[in-house]
């Protein structure tokens, strides 16, 4: 059984239902039929502070992304380092 998928829209709605309406998580959860973890995790993600959590997600997506790039550069290296040893002797 897979999970239903939400569009952002309403996902919003139910947010502003919670930060701006005044109602609890619980409430609206049991009023649109989602989970209030699902709505704990679009407050977080849409709510007042969610400025923080995407410069958080995006800082963590660059360094992911900076890590590999890492990874590839020091291979890269290490294998012209090898040729370089390896033609060095030949020449020999």
């Amino acid at each position: 059984m897979s999970a239903k998928r939400y569009p952002e829209e309403f996902k919003l709605a139910a947010v502003r239902q919670i930060t701006e309406g005044g109602y609890a998580v619980s409430e609206v959860a049991r009023r649109l039929d989602v989970t209030v973890d699902s709505l704990y995790a679009w407050v977080k993600k849409y709510g007042p502070d969610a400025a923080a959590y995407q410069t958080k997600n995006a800082e963590q997506a660059e360094l992911t992304q900076l890590r590999k790039e890492l990874k590839r550069v020091t291979e890269e290296r290490d294998l012209l380092k090898k040729a370089a040893a390896y033609f060095a002797k030949q020449s020999e």
